[in-house]
């Protein structure tokens, strides 16, 4: 049986040549980046050198990018370091209805803490109007926070449009980037961000390792106290080997970037052309232009979402129905609710997402399955015989 796997934005397969780049820090080059000795320094030099390569990539300086364990706690730290930082000036945040839990929990945290949330409305494609975030501005927002492009539907926003504003404004400005770093041209002057979250893990990196970029000036107050690693902003002794590995990831995405590019969206729209000419009553989550090369997000009419991973997976086929973050929750994806979706309707969604070792045959092995069973699932479901 031939293994297929559609499930990258979930996590990606670390790349051979970052697992080699790791390797030493493991065993000869063990040293802590905070010791002053020969081995200290060895490690030192090896963080700096991968903190460079992502502040190039980023269009950054080197000293704005601060090392985490990973997108989850980027975002915490930018929502809430931001948010307590600025609370003099005021209590208001602004975010989407479709951000990835990191940043809703984040702020559903605020709100119990005295934090006013507001959360936007999106288009039926998953859009933010930067006219909304204008209007929904007062005296008192100190922070708004835009993912750069879903997790779950891979709409890309207008970032730096509603960056503009919020720099007019003079209010600190987020965006949740795991999704698109190392896979779109990012710049974070011209996206007008004054914090961006990325994951080494979502572009064949290792896993527990992210950073945010924080542009110099933008007050923070850090919530993991105790050592001064990181300029002060995040206490705890580097992971030399994850950062090392991030770094080569990176150096690797930007030389591969464009024409793995040029690659996902031939064969995303090959899989998107295949799914409606086979399968009948089927929607397209996102908008189907703007959006990540690789994403692929359908629902499917009377056929259950958990039921079509399963019968895909003892077909060897892994994709998911979601942020890899809910697969455990029984609830219908927020994101999908909303776009407007009913909730039987976005029981029913498939994300397939793409990465670099897909191949055209994986398309075509999904093209012959699926249709297949969801045949099946809607033979045994009653909402379909009698719709």
């Amino acid at each position: 049986m031939r293994k297929v796997y559609l499930d990258y934005a979930a996590t990606t397969p670390t790349d051979p040549e970052v697992v080699k780049a790791m390797l030493p820090y493991f065993t000869d080059k063990f040293g802590n980046p905070s010791s002053i000795h020969s081995f200290g320094q060895e490690a030192k030099a090896a963080t700096d050198e991968a903190r460079g390569k992502i502040a190039s990539f980023l269009g950054a300086k080197q000293e704005e990018i601060i090392f985490t364990s990973g997108g989850t706690e980027s975002d915490n730290f930018a929502i809430k370091g931001a948010a307590y930082a600025n609370q003099h000036k005021g209590n208001h945040i602004i975010t989407s209805s479709i951000e990835h839990h990191a940043v809703i929990n984040s702020c559903k945290f605020l709100e119990k803490m005295g934090f006013k949330i507001t959360y936007l409305h999106v288009s039926k494609d998953g859009f933010v109007d930067p006219e909304d975030v204008k209007k929904t501005i007062t005296d008192k927002t100190i922070l708004i926070s835009v993912m750069h492009a879903s997790n779950e539907i891979g709409t890309i926003q207008p970032i730096s449009k509603i960056g503009k504003i919020a720099r007019e404004k003079e209010i600190c400005f987020h965006s949740d980037a795991v999704q698109t770093f190392g896979h779109c041209p990012i710049n974070v002057d011209e996206l007008n961000v004054d914090l961006l979250s990325i994951s080494g893990h979502k572009l064949c990196g290792p896993k527990g390792i992210g950073a945010l970029y924080i542009k110099k000036g933008t007050g923070m107050v850090p919530f993991i106290h105790g050592g001064e690693q990181e300029r002060k902003r995040r206490a705890s002794t580097e992971n030399v080997p994850a950062i090392v590995g991030f770094g080569k990831a990176v150096e690797i995405a930007k030389e591969r970037m464009d024409e793995e590019a040029k690659k996902l969206v031939v064969l995303r729209d090959k899989l998107i052309k295949g799914i409606f000419e086979k399968i009948e009553h089927v929607r397209l989550n996102g908008h189907p232009l703007k959006r990540l090369p690789n994403n692929v997000n359908v629902s499917i009419e009377s056929a259950e979402g958990e039921s079509l991973l399963l019968n895909l997976d003892m077909e060897g086929i892994a994709a998911s129905t979601g942020s890899a973050c809910s697969s455990s929750s029984l609830e219908a994806s927020h994101v999908l609710l909303a776009l407007g979706l009913s909730h039987e309707l976005a029981h029913g969604s498939l994300r397939f997402t793409l990465g670099r070792y897909t191949e055209k045959e994986d398309i075509d092995n999904v093209l012959e399955v699926l249709p297949r069973i969801v045949e099946k699932l809607r033979s045994m479901s009653p909402l379909w015989k009698n719709g």
